[in-house]
C-alpha cells in the first residue's frame, strides 16, 4: 500500500532560502537520458576542518610556460562506478576540441587532446593518469566527474601550475579550497542541488524521510543541504543519514534500517549500485511503487528493463543542467553514434570551450595565465555563443561573456558557476524518466 506523507496536505509551498529561482520548464520537455554523476559529487561544508586530501605524488611536470600548443588532457570515467558518465563526457569534449580546431585552432595551432581515465576512489588510477598526462605536458585537464577523486588529484594538478577543470564536480568544498586560483567547473555547488531537492520534498509532502548515502564528498554534503532545507521547510530526517561507503554489493542492513526509521519516503544519493538498493527496496516491501523514492544526478538513470515494469513510475529526481538543446545532442552523436546518455556532455563541451577561449585572450597556453583568464571570458563582456565569433571578438580587443550549451555559466572568481538550472525529472512505467521542470537559480 502507498504511505500516505505526513505533508501532503500542507499548502504552504517552501521557496529556497538565499537563492533566486525561477521555473524553466514544463512537463513537455523531450526525454534526457541522462545517468548522472556527478555527479557527484559534494561535500557541504561543514563546521569541521576539512581533511586534506592527498596529492597524489609531486612531480616537476606541467606547467611549463607554454609551448605555443593548447594541449587539453581529460581525466574522465572509462572505469568504476561513474563509469556510464564517460561516453557524454568524452563526447562533449571531442566535440569541442573538433569545432576549435575546424574555427583556426589556439595560437594559430590545433588543440591536442590526450584522453585518460579517472576510475573512482577505490582505485589509484586517477593519480596514475594524472601523472601521465603532466608528464605529457598538459596545459589543462578536464575532469573528475566525481568530487572524491578530483580532492585526490587537485594538489597534484593546481600545484603544477595546470588548469584543474571539473564538469561535474558539485561538491561545495572546491568553493574556497586552495587551489592557486587554478580550480573550475561548470556544474554548480550542492548548495543548490540540495536546496531544489529538498524543496521538493516538502512540495511533495514528504516530511518525514530517509536518506540512504554514498559515504564521500558528493553524499555527505549534498545530503546536508537536502535536509537543511527539508528542515527549513518543517519537515526533518527520520535517521541520521544511513551512511555506506564506496565498493558495498549488499545493502540489506541500510534498507533494514530506513523500513524500522518508518520513513514516509527515501532520498537515495550515490551512483551505480542504486540499482542494488532499489531491489533490497522491493525486496523488504519499500517499494519506490509504495514509498516514494528520489533520486539526484549521480543515480538519476534510465533504468529500463533492469528493474520491473513499474518499479520506478512517479518517483522523480534532480540534475543540474539546462536540458541539453536537440541539434547539440545530434552534434555529439555524429562523435559517437552510440550515445545514449547525455548527462554533462554539454558541461563537459563548455569546459573545453572556456579553456581555449581564455588562452586565446591570454595569448599564451600557459596554465597559469589561462586560468587568469578563465572567470573573465564567461561574464561582463560582449555576449557570443559558439568558439569562432568568442574568437573573432577577442582577436578584434573586446571583452567577452562566453554564454554556453550548459547555461550561462557566469563564473566566480572562485571557478564555480554563479547562475545555474536544475532539472526535476520524473520515472516513467518504463523505469525511464523525462525532464518534467527546471528550475534556474542565481547563487
Amino acid at each position: 500500500m502507498t504511505r500516505r506523507m505526513r505533508g501532503w496536505q500542507s499548502v504552504a509551498v517552501l521557496g529556497i532560502a538565499g537563492l533566486t529561482l525561477a521555473a524553466c520548464g514544463g512537463g513537455d520537455a523531450e526525454p534526457e537520458d541522462t545517468a548522472a554523476a556527478g555527479g557527484d559529487d559534494t561535500a557541504a561544508a561543514t563546521e569541521e576542518p576539512m581533511e586534506e586530501p592527498t596529492d597524489g605524488g609531486e612531480t616537476a611536470a606541467g606547467g611549463g610556460g607554454g609551448d605555443g600548443t593548447l594541449t587539453i588532457g581529460t581525466l574522465l570515467p572509462e572505469t568504476g562506478s561513474l563509469a556510464f558518465l564517460g561516453p557524454p563526457e568524452f563526447a562533449g569534449v571531442d566535440l569541442a576540441v573538433q569545432e576549435i580546431n575546424e574555427a583556426g585552432g589556439v595560437l594559430d595551432n590545433d588543440v591536442v587532446k590526450i584522453d585518460g581515465d579517472s576510475g573512482d576512489t577505490t582505485t589509484d588510477i586517477a593519480t596514475q593518469t594524472v601523472t601521465r598526462l603532466l608528464g605529457e605536458g598538459v596545459d589543462a585537464i578536464i575532469g573528475a566527474a566525481s568530487s572524491g577523486v578530483s580532492f585526490t588529484v587537485i594538489d597534484q594538478i593546481t600545484g603544477a601550475g595546470v588548469v584543474h577543470f571539473s564538469p561535474a564536480n558539485t561538491s561545495p568544498d572546491f568553493t574556497d579550497y586552495d587551489d592557486n586560483g587554478l580550480y573550475f567547473r561548470t556544474a554548480p555547488s550542492d548548495v543548490l542541488q540540495g536546496r531544489v531537492l529538498g524543496d521538493l520534498l516538502v512540495q511533495d509532502g514528504c516530511l518525514d524521510a530517509a536518506a540512504i548515502v554514498l559515504d564521500d564528498p558528493y553524499g555527505t554534503g549534498l545530503i546536508e543541504n537536502v535536509q537543511a532545507s527539508l528542515e527549513a521547510g518543517g519537515g526533518s530526517l527520520v535517521t541520521d543519514p544511513i551512511l555506506y561507503p564506496e565498493g558495498t554489493d549488499n545493502f540489506s542492513a541500510q534498507v533494514t534500517q530506513v523500513a524500522d526509521a518508518g520513513a514516509e519516503c527515501v532520498v537515495l544519493i550515490g551512483f551505480a549500485e542504486t540499482a542494488q538498493i532499489i531491489t533490497e527496496m522491493v525486496a523488504q516491501g519499500l517499494s519506490p511503487a509504495d514509498v516514494p523514492t528520489y533520486f539526484v544526478d549521480g543515480n538519476l538513470s534510465n533504468y529500463g528493463e533492469d528493474l520491473p515494469e513499474g518499479t520506478l513510475e512517479g518517483n522523480k529526481g534532480t540534475l543540474p543542467g539546462a536540458e541539453a538543446p536537440e541539434e547539440f545532442q545530434n552534434r555529439l552523436l555524429e562523435v559517437d553514434p552510440d550515445l545514449n546518455d547525455f548527462s554533462y556532455a554539454a558541461e563537459s563541451y563548455d569546459a573545453a570551450i572556456v579553456i581555449a577561449l581564455a588562452a586565446v585572450a591570454a595569448g599564451s597556453d600557459d596554465g597559469v595565465a589561462i586560468g587568469a583568464e578563465i572567470p573573465g571570458v564567461t561574464r561582463e563582456g560582449t555576449e557570443c555563443t559558439d568558439f569562432a565569433s568568442c574568437k573573432e571578438l577577442l582577436d578584434s580587443g573586446e571583452d567577452i561573456d562566453y554564454n554556453g550549451v550548459s547555461g550561462p555559466i557566469e563564473l566566480s572568481d572562485q571557478g564555480d558557476p554563479t547562475q545555474a538550472t536544475i532539472g526535476i525529472f520524473e520515472y516513467g512505467p518504463d523505469n525511464n524518466y523525462t525532464r518534467v521542470d527546471s528550475l534556474s537559480g542565481t547563487i
